[in-house]
């Protein structure tokens, strides 16, 4: 605001010298140009040798005389003095018009005193032209001017910075709102939000982004917390089963069946181990950005891969008719893989099938074209997911009932790090019905690339 006021307060004092200046010098050019035409007029005279006595002048402020180059005065107004020159005869040059500046006592005009003098083209007699004027009206209408400006120019800043200051005060109200909004946010626990004004202006838009954030922030929070309870849930469950096996095995030393014991320890160290390696793959997978691939891989020997870790049956593998390319991680891509052939074998009533494909299909990926994807099927014949819950079983600590087993159900991070690995990997997942609508099928789409683009397996790769 200071500075805002101190450049307009200089703005309009240079504005003031400009006006001041330019009023001077065209109230000049006037009184300049008036005795210019006064003295042409006379000039005519004195050339045709036709010089009146006394000299014809309009007004009491204008004084009139013809000198030749001698000084000596030939005809005047009848104001003018008949004897002393208004001009020395030393500072007139005879052969161009001037403008000049005398002392008010010589000409007996009020002052200052402009006079402009005009040679008269007679090569015998040489006259000039001697026609005097009082810029006293002149001084006085600047002095008037400035007199005026020095009034109004600190009211007129005044004026400005009182309404400068309630124009910038109003709209830095809804500033001020949201910030004292975000102060009282930032002091209490749950979510807030920010005062909305009602104007459709900038701040208004602003309001409404800084509410959206907070409405994000506030679910990534959410999301954050009930992450840290499930996490600690799952984790004190293998924890307090290995301290209660460890209790009564101490308390029953002599009758406790330490084989059994061992093996229901390691189960649940095993179960222990692989939440906690399912959560450090999610945080990674949370704080690393996408990965596009690390080169090509074969769809067909990777799910060949994965399926020789299975039993056959159920695990049977429909090999495509011709190598089908992806680009992605190996790594990441035989994880999903993994984790899809482990729920579907534990849901599995007698088969599971592995399945790869071209397809016409157009993937998630805006600007991509028809075919440039490829399809994998994971199709189970158990008791499937039911249509509301295909969503949220990819949620992370997400289970449906049958899955809550201690041995057999897992954690319900398996889909999370799917879905997140697929994301990865610039594909989709999605769940469907199995054939006859009976099961399971899970429907990835993982992007194609050329058998010419592909040069040989990644190294990889599978």
């Amino acid at each position: 605001m200071a500075i805002g006021v101190l450049g307009l307060t200089v703005g309009l004092a240079l504005g003031g010298v400009v006006l001041l200046g330019a009023l001077g010098f065209v109230l000049q050019r006037t009184v300049d140009t008036e005795a210019f035409r006064t003295a042409d007029a006379v000039a005519l005279l004195a050339a045709e040798d036709a010089l009146p006595d006394p000299l014809p002048v309009a007004g009491g402020q204008v004084r009139v005389q013809v000198v030749d180059a001698q000084g000596r005065i030939r005809a005047a107004s009848i104001d003018a003095d008949r004897l002393v020159p208004m001009v020395r005869p030393e500072r007139l040059d005879h052969d161009r018009r001037q403008r000049l500046e005398v002392p008010a006592e010589r000409v007996g005009l009020a002052g200052p005193v402009r006079v402009v003098a005009v040679p008269v083209g007679t090569a015998a007699d040489p006259l000039t032209v001697l026609v005097a004027r009082s810029m006293a009206d002149v001084r006085h209408s600047t002095h008037v001017v400035r007199t005026i400006l020095l009034v109004a120019f600190p009211l007129l800043v005044a004026v400005l910075a009182a309404v400068a200051w309630r124009v910038v005060g109003a709209t830095l109200r809804p500033v001020e709102a949201l910030r004292r909004g975000a102060e009282e946010i930032t002091g209490r626990a749950g979510a807030g939000r920010l005062p909305v004004p009602a104007s459709a202006d900038e701040i208004h838009r602003l309001a409404v982004t800084l509410n959206g954030m907070l409405d994000r922030l506030e679910s990534a929070r959410i999301r954050q917390r009930a992450f840290v309870s499930d996490a600690a849930h799952e984790l004190r469950s293998p924890l307090t089963n290995i301290r209660t096996e460890l209790e009564v095995a101490e308390r029953l030393a002599d009758r406790t069946d330490w084989t059994a014991v061992t093996a229901n320890l390691l189960a649940d160290t095993d179960r222990l181990s692989r939440l906690v390696d399912d959560l450090l793959l999610l945080a990674r997978l949370d704080e690393a950005p996408p990965s596009r691939g690390v080169g090509p891989v074969e769809l067909g020997a990777l799910l060949a891969e994965v399926a020789a870790r299975y039993p056959s049956p159920p695990v049977r593998v429909e090999s495509p008719p011709g190598p089908l390319w992806t680009t992605g991680n190996a790594d990441e891509l035989r994880r999903v893989l993994a984790n899809l052939v482990d729920n579907a074998v534990r849901h599995a009533d007698s088969a599971v099938v592995l399945a790869t494909e071209a397809t016409s299909t157009a993937g998630p990926v805006v600007g991509t074209g028809v075919g440039a994807y490829h399809l994998v099927t994971v199709t189970d014949d158990g008791p499937g997911i039911p249509v509301a819950d295909r969503e949220r079983v990819f949620d992370r600590f997400t289970r449906l009932d049958d899955g809550r087993a201690r041995v057999d159900g897992g954690a319900g991070l398996g889909l999370a790090i799917v879905r997140e690995l697929v994301r990865r990997a610039g594909g989709s997942i999605a769940l469907t019905d199995g054939p006859e609508q009976r099961g399971l099928r899970v429907r990835l789409l993982l992007p194609a690339v050329a058998a010419e683009d592909s040069r040989g397996p990644h190294p990889d790769g599978p």
